[in-house]
């Protein structure tokens, strides 16, 4: 058990991540197997087969030729040998004065086929013979040391091995990679909608208008495509009936407070009206924070915004109410994000940081692919332990930084900072600070 669970974790590590690459192996890897199977079967049997009576045919023609020549020895019966090679067994044959034989020649890349040229030949004539089957390309020199002579022997390459089986080979190949071919495009038209599919699906996880998404392919990817369309639909259908439901209350609390407003301006101005006018103040501002809360902007589009600029505007902001703030921008300073709601995100944090704090810091990083803006105080902070629930709507700490500017005494300013943070497809997380206070890091795609 414990090595299959090692073999697949092997194969996790070495596998490719992609779809595509893994599709791409598991066609690929069955037909390079085969191949090979095939190229060795082929080789080892047929091949080496054909070879070997082509040579023992080659080495009994030469056997027969020196018989010949040892039971008529004579210039005459040599003459006639090398006529009747030539004729009758398209060799060209020559006798050479007495000598060694050559050393013997570097092997070829096929050295198989020419140990089994030799083995056959040797095996046929039983005297010493040299071989070369590089130094021609299209005749194989053999050359049979005699008792008084030595015979040199011209052979057609043809005759002594199979020698245009390379093109058996040629043709395996040649159909494999016009099958891989058609395999690699086939996988290419499967593989797209799934990759649309996913750009669909993050683009509306990231709150943007993605392109647009047509269902298309296999039918398991129609249904997940079907699926995700039916999703968002429900999701847009359901937003859209919160919005709506919530400016109808919207509108009724509103026209409410405003009576309670022109009732309080009639009645003469005691400590009591102005309690009331002050509770009324307080009712609409919680009104707003619940409404953005749960509005969140949605509908805002995302464009390209110019983060160091939109930071320059929080500096500002916070030095309005006596902070003390720096700004640092690094990388590629815009961004693909819905402006006004990511500026109320930051608004939020900043705000509630200068109402803490003396001292601000504003850093922002983008690496072409997230963009990172972290705000450092020197406030109180946040206990560990707090960090999380602070984000909660309707939460507001004892210590408080709960009781954020952002958001009025509501206690939704965090609430919100998150909620618009999540809607481009990030987060947003509290971390303690160089500077003693709280760290707000907002993490975005952009």
């Amino acid at each position: 058990m414990s090595l299959q669970r090692g073999f697949s974790a092997f194969l996790e590590r070495v596998m490719p991540a992609g779809l595509y690459a893994r599709s791409l192996i598991i066609i690929i890897a069955p037909v390079v197997l085969l191949q090979g199977a095939v190229a060795f079967l082929f080789m080892e049997r047929h091949y080496e087969l054909v070879t070997r009576r082509l040579s023992t045919a080659v080495g009994q023609d030469i056997a027969a030729l020196v018989e010949l020549r040892k039971a008529t020895p004579g210039p005459d019966n040599d003459a006639k040998l090398v006529r009747i090679a030539r004729e009758q067994l398209s060799m060209r044959v020559e006798f050479l004065p007495q000598q060694p034989l050559p050393p013997a020649r570097p092997k070829p890349f096929f050295s198989i086929l020419d140990a089994s040229l030799l083995r056959e030949i040797s095996d046929e004539v039983r005297r010493p013979i040299w071989i070369d089957t590089v130094g021609r390309s299209n005749f194989v020199e053999i050359r049979v040391q005699l008792d008084d002579a030595v015979m040199k022997v011209l052979a057609k390459r043809s005759q002594t091995y199979a020698s245009n089986s390379h093109i058996f080979l040629i043709w395996m190949v040649a159909a494999s990679a016009v099958l891989l071919g058609i395999a690699i495009v086939f996988l290419q038209k499967q593989i797209r909608p799934i990759l649309a599919l996913s750009e669909a699906a993050d683009s509306f996880g990231k709150g943007r208008e993605g392109p647009e998404f047509k269902v298309k392919g296999a039918r398991e990817v129609r249904l997940a495509a079907e699926s995700f369309i039916d999703m968002r639909n429900r999701i847009e259908r359901a937003m859209e009936q919160r919005t709506t439901m919530l400016a109808g209350v919207s509108h009724d609390l509103r026209t409410i407070l405003t009576r309670f407003r022109l009732q309080l301006a009639m009645l003469e101005e005691t400590p009591e009206t102005e309690e009331l006018a002050r509770d009324v103040e307080e009712m609409s501002r919680m009104l707003e924070a619940y409404m953005a809360f749960v509005r969140g902007d949605a509908g805002e589009p995302a464009s390209p915004t110019d983060i160091p600029a939109m930071l320059e505007e929080l500096k500002r902001s916070a030095e309005t109410h006596g902070a003390q703030a720096g700004v640092e921008s690094h990388g590629d300073p815009i961004a693909m994000v819905r402006p006004d709601a990511f500026r109320r995100c930051l608004q939020n944090l900043v705000a509630n940081a200068a109402r803490y704090a003396t001292k601000i810091s504003i850093i922002s990083v983008h690496d072409g692919r997230t963009l990172e803006i972290r705000i450092d105080d020197d406030g109180p902070g946040i206990p560990a332990d707090k960090r999380e629930e602070v984000f909660r709507p309707f939460l507001r700490l004892d210590e408080a930084r709960g009781q954020d500017k952002g958001g009025g005494s509501s206690g939704l300013g965090l609430a919100i900072t998150r909620d618009i943070a999540r809607s481009h497809g990030g987060d947003v997380k509290l971390e303690s600070s160089p500077l003693g206070g709280v760290r707000a890091i907002v993490i975005v795609p952009a």
